[in-house]
């Protein structure tokens, strides 16, 4: 286990921060939860978790002033940060599930899956997907050219900018699985609920970082 990289995962009052934690762990990796803006400046690598609402999420990142600390690491341009479902649609301008103003540390908009009689998906989207890298990242290593992964979403990120998707998934309509931009990873997908393919990605994201 990398008992020496210091990464953090923001409390923002959402769900599963534990299994994250675990996800971590079985990756190779000491990851520790905290709510403090401090701990989240010195981390080496930061992780915005999945579970929640948006506008609610962003609220309490402007609470705890973690939300300028993000941004100042991010336009620092070193800090590896990873994004998991609402975690990842944190990364861009908006969201249509609420009002606030997302980072918009990429371009594009989370958008909600249609709902009704004529879609020919259930909405939210849970269970099970193949995940299609899109080129060569790194964070696809060892995992094959159709990884499962495992959704739990009702709103999907719209990325405007093609160069940063490295994965796309079908669910009624392609839509972004994964982006990668500079230190900036978003995942759609929750790769603590994953199992070993979730594992093997946190490796590899750690690995790209020259954190394991």
């Amino acid at each position: 286990m990398c008992e020496s990289a210091n990464i953090v995962i923001v409390d923002y009052g959402a769900g599963n921060l534990e299994s994250v934690v675990r996800a971590f762990a079985r990756a190779g990796a000491a990851a520790r939860i905290t709510a403090d803006a401090a701990a989240v400046s010195a981390a080496q690598a930061i992780v915005l978790p999945g579970v929640g609402a948006f506008d609610t999420a962003m609220a309490r990142l402007q609470d705890t002033g973690i939300d300028t600390v993000l941004r100042e690491r991010v336009a620092q341009g070193h800090t590896p940060v990873l994004g998991i479902c609402l975690g990842f649609q944190m990364f861009t301008r908006a969201s249509a599930e609420g009002r606030a103003a997302g980072f918009a540390w990429i371009d594009g908009e989370s958008q909600r899956f249609p709902a009704g009689p004529e879609t020919p998906v259930k909405v939210p989207h849970i269970g099970w997907n193949d995940v299609l890298p899109q080129g060569d990242s790194p964070l696809f290593r060892g995992l094959g050219a159709r990884p499962c992964f495992y959704f739990a979403h009702s709103y999907y990120v719209d990325c405007l900018s093609p160069a940063a998707v490295v994965a796309e998934t079908d669910y009624g309509r392609r839509f972004t699985a994964v982006v990668q931009q500079g230190p900036l990873v978003g995942v759609q997908f929750h790769p603590e609920k994953s199992h070993d393919n979730g594992a093997r990605f946190l490796r590899n994201f750690l690995e790209m970082n020259g954190l394991a």
